[in-house]
């Protein structure tokens, strides 16, 4: 019964922080106008509309969305690796989609792209995923031959070392224009995602949310160890990789679109062992995806600091969030020992 009343009511929080985000911003705008919006009467405010339908509906709907997609992906590395600070970059995906971004933006003078083409933010986007998909591949031929998920958590933690090594060589010869404006790309943001990017976003991460809950029962196995997984018939090797392919498509999307968000997918699933007090990811898998997309929807809301115009990095948002919840998993796991 308790848990019914925890999932009706991260329902409740999902749906609240949606309209939240929709009546929040550098404009009030009053309630009124969204009844009067959405019962389908004529609205006499064009601006308000164009404000709430091109600008704020996509973001609030990819806030949810990446919300989702980075808790359960952080849920699924924090199984494979068995390891409490594990999160859905621990690969090196957001890394990889850096290093695209990088090349497009930093050294786009350098290899004769025209400074035109990355007004585009479809150009950032391509570009990011082309960098997450390279690494994706990398991973995927290394979590096939090495059935180590140690080996795989160091190759992807050099991974993503040598590519920031190599994107802050990228940033000490760029233009200060270029560079501010890679700067303010990892700060990562839900308000620049359009409606035509909102819907390629949530087809594929809803895809990857269905591979990770196809993957529910492995995941619980996995939770016991390797020997026991395999002992109890689990094809290892195969169970791995099926998760390796979900989180990466799930963090590279959403990365590709929102820029890296940080914490999220570190900090929730642990919100939500804490809230459940249960490791069956049949129940964390949709628990993490609904309170990750509460947790996106209000730091979306608070970083926009509604009524003026100035707007927070979402990065500086989550941090203030996951930050804390780190520390605790730290201090607890001492506390055990």
């Amino acid at each position: 019964m308790t848990t019914l009343v925890y999932f009706i009511g991260l329902l409740v929080m999902v749906v609240i922080a949606f309209v939240l985000q929709l009546l929040y911003g550098s404009v009030q705008i009053p309630f009124s106008f969204f009844i009067e919006l959405f019962s389908g009467a004529t609205t006499q405010n064009e601006v308000w509309k164009n404000i709430v339908l091109d600008s704020r509906l996509p973001g609030a709907i990819a806030a949810l969305i990446a919300g989702a997609g980075l808790s359960v992906s952080g849920l699924q590395m924090q199984t494979m690796f068995r390891n409490p600070v594990a999160g859905p970059y621990v690969l090196g995906i957001s890394a990889g989609a850096s290093l695209g971004v990088a090349v497009l933006i930093l050294a786009s003078t350098y290899l004769g792209f025209h400074h035109a083409a990355m007004l585009s933010s479809w150009s950032v986007v391509l570009a990011a995923g082309v960098g997450a998909v390279l690494i994706f591949l990398l991973n995927f031929l290394i979590s096939y031959r090495i059935n180590n998920v140690i080996a795989l958590l160091i190759v992807g933690l050099m991974l993503g070392g040598s590519i920031s090594a190599f994107i802050e060589i990228l940033q000490t010869f760029s233009s200060n224009e270029s560079l501010k404006r890679y700067v303010l790309w990892t700060f990562g943001s839900f308000r620049y995602v359009n409606h035509e990017q909102v819907v390629y976003l949530t087809i594929i991460t809803t895809i990857g949310l269905i591979f990770a809950f196809l993957l529910a029962k492995p995941l619980n196995l996995l939770l016991m160890g390797d020997a026991y997984a395999t002992t109890s018939g689990l094809n290892v090797q195969s169970a791995k990789i099926g998760i390796v392919f979900s989180t990466s498509i799930m963090a590279g999307t959403i990365t590709a679109f929102c820029g890296p968000i940080g914490f999220v997918g570190l900090a929730v699933p642990h919100i939500a062992r804490m809230m459940f007090k249960s490791a069956n990811h049949l129940l964390l898998i949709p628990a993490c995806a609904l309170l990750g997309a509460v947790v996106c929807g209000f730091c979306n809301v608070v970083s926009t600091l509604p009524g003026s115009d100035v707007a927070l990095p979402i990065n500086a948002i989550t941090a203030l969030l996951g930050a804390p919840v780190v520390i605790w998993i730290v201090l607890r796991q001492k506390q055990l020992s």
